[in-house]
């Protein structure tokens, strides 16, 4: 019964996969290149000067937005942060979606279900998120209780992994 119940959570995770050369050769930045998904996400990366840190030795996971996850914020907070002057604040935004390490979805899993429910993530940035499962898919709580669905996971890379979502979280 566990293994039918950790299938079904898995399956509504909306696990997919992407480019499987990217995946096996690629590190953070190639992956998150490689989807049509993340052209925002990959331009922002490059405005706030973070392709040689998401290059480098790791390992990361990162939670990335989609195009559509940006296009959520208010109208022009995109052009807004992506402005030299305000490097600074898209790094802290960005590194807000990164922790440390190599977290599968299995690792997210047991961490929440080690937490009774929740699990603590802290990002590169210093921040935290709250994971938790919650309507059959894993969700993230920012430090502002902004939510962002987890609609697929594992999405290996050279020096990490990405699990994609539907809202930008944000720093406090």
């Amino acid at each position: 019964m566990k293994s039918i119940k950790r299938i079904a959570l898995f399956l509504a995770l909306g696990i997919f996969t992407m480019n499987v050369s990217a995946q096996k050769n690629g590190d953070i930045v190639d992956v998150a290149a490689s989807s049509n998904d993340h052209t925002t996400l990959v331009a922002a990366v490059k405005a706030a000067g973070l392709v040689e840190t998401l290059k480098g030795k790791g390992p990361f996971t990162v939670f990335a937005p989609t195009n559509g996850a940006f296009d959520k914020l208010p109208a022009g907070a995109v052009e807004n942060l992506l402005k030299p002057e305000n490097k600074s604040k898209l790094s802290a935004v960005l590194t807000y979606h990164v922790v440390s390490g190599n977290l599968d979805a299995k690792a997210v899993m047991a961490a929440i279900k080690k937490g009774n429910g929740t699990a603590t993530l802290t990002t590169v940035g210093g921040g935290q998120l709250t994971a938790a499962v919650e309507g059959g898919k894993v969700m993230l709580t920012d430090e502002n209780g902004g939510k962002s669905v987890v609609t697929a996971t594992d999405l290996k890379s050279s020096n990490g992994v990405i699990h994609v979502i539907d809202t930008v979280v944000m720093p406090k």
